[in-house]
């Protein structure tokens, strides 16, 4: 699996649903007796990664959305470049930069971007729960590349624009047509900047390679806070610091290193597991401590989405 263009939380690591969508013939079968340390990331992955999008919305009352979310992948960005500097891994080439800013900008500028802005006026659990679609879209821009999904794909796929129709009608969705929009071009951004780094646009490899996305895409946003005119919250909300500290330290490094760990010692399907848990985590999340209300027609829309995902999971054997 192409991990160095993985990025760090949970909207971020979406991109391994495509390499498993696009690359491998077969999903591996979990082998029983974990060790305690596949658990360990296993729990990052789910709990840390399907809490993020709560600590968005938390870290929105005073940190603007770009303004939060490219302060927020500069220091990562920083932090894990030195990181890697000290274990002798060599800079990108200028060719890497150039792709770095490019996949950067879609997957980070456009998605992160994006999603923080539909979380202004949508709940962090409807935002993670519409999220769980781009799976689906990277099979769909794939076909671009002549890489067609099997019928039980397309199946896959079917169901589940069919469960983000529904999540669209849902009170949520119809209350905040800007939300909507805003996760709708997050969710296309996202999926096609996930795809050119996998196709054309190669970053540099291992966590250099996420380091330079995440400080390439740190400036575009900061660029667009400058633009939109954010400003900080002042004085800083405890709670809001505490959040912003939360997504850099835990959504962006620690987890991700987890998940890494995950690619490399546990089975693929176990490793994207991710993919369902982490909607239901963020929503659980937003029912209880944020108070957010989510209907049973928006659960039953949840559903759908999942199953569509997990039919693109589970493929045929190629």
């Amino acid at each position: 699996m192409k991990s160095a263009w993985l990025a760090g939380d949970g909207f971020h690591t979406m991109l391994a649903m495509s390499t498993l969508v696009s690359s491998t013939n077969e999903v591996s079968a979990a082998r029983p007796g974990l060790p305690p340390l596949l658990w360990l990331c296993l729990a990052a992955t789910w709990v840390v990664w399907g809490s993020t999008y709560l600590a968005i919305k938390y870290a929105l009352i005073s940190f603007p959305p770009f303004l939060q979310m490219g302060s927020r992948f500069l220091v990562a960005g920083v932090l894990l470049a030195v990181w890697m500097r000290w274990r002798g891994a060599p800079w990108p080439t200028r060719a890497q930069w150039r792709n770095a800013f490019v996949v950067g900008a879609l997957m980070l500028g456009g998605g992160m971007g994006g999603t923080a802005n539909a979380e202004v006026s949508i709940g962090s659990g409807l935002v993670v729960a519409f999220i769980a679609v781009i799976p689906l879209v990277i099979a769909l821009l794939n076909l671009i590349w002549g890489v067609k999904p099997s019928k039980l794909e397309a199946a896959g796929i079917a169901l589940g624009l069919v469960g983000v129709l529904m999540l669209t009608q849902g009170s949520g969705f119809k209350s905040s047509p800007a939300g909507l929009v805003a996760i709708c071009i997050a969710c296309v951004c996202w999926s096609l900047g996930s795809v050119l780094s996998q196709r054309s646009l190669p970053l540099a490899p291992g966590a250099m390679g996420f380091a330079s996305e995440m400080l390439c895409g740190g400036v575009v946003l900061m660029a667009l806070a400058a633009v939109s005119g954010e400003t900080m919250g002042w004085p800083l909300q405890p709670e809001a610091v505490v959040a912003w500290v939360y997504l850099v330290v835990f959504g962006s490094l620690i987890a991700f290193n987890a998940y890494m760990v995950l690619l490399a010692k546990a089975p693929a399907a176990l490793a994207a597991s991710y993919t369902f848990v982490n909607p239901v985590i963020a929503m659980l999340l937003g029912v209880w401590i944020a108070h957010e209300t989510v209907t049973r027609f928006e659960w039953y829309a949840v559903g759908v989405v999942l199953s569509g995902v997990l039919l693109l999971l589970f493929k045929r054997r190629g």
